[in-house]
């Protein structure tokens, strides 16, 4: 995950991250504050603050966010208390519960999954978005 480049001036170490790098909160972690990140992460621990991501966010089912979350597509089994925005996918699995509300471009709620609150489809262009049941699968999607 990790790869030591050189020491600088000061005899510490400078990491870098590899391009198809994922950030992981283990379960047994708790992070308060806001979080930022150019690529994947998976949450399966405790995050109290809000949620900045390039790229894909898994919010694990031992995972919980109390914050707000920004992404560009979110699977979501866990606990969630804020808003989702995602530019494109956000898929609510079975189990899930998101409290707050989304604005995504497109979205999958599976059965057995909680939402409260209010969906926006974002628009990438005029046309409105559709919804359709695919086996029991709830999903709303622009065309």
């Amino acid at each position: 995950m990790f790869s030591k480049e050189r020491e600088n001036e000061k005899g510490k170490s400078k990491f870098s991250f590899a391009a198809d790098s994922i950030s992981t909160v283990a379960n047994s972690m708790k992070i308060v504050g806001d979080i930022e990140a150019d690529h994947d992460m998976r949450i399966d621990g405790h995050v109290v603050g809000n949620i900045y991501c390039k790229a894909r966010v898994v919010l694990g089912e031992s995972g919980q966010v109390e914050g707000d979350l920004h992404a560009i597509n979110a699977d979501i089994f866990g606990i969630i208390t804020g808003n989702i925005q995602t530019d494109d996918m956000c898929c609510m699995k079975a189990k899930s519960t998101v409290n707050g509300n989304l604005t995504v471009g497109r979205l999958n709620i599976e059965p057995n999954a909680n939402f409260n609150g209010k969906c926006t489809m974002s628009a990438s262009d005029s046309s409105s978005p559709t919804m359709y049941v695919n086996e029991n699968t709830m999903v709303l999607q622009n065309n």
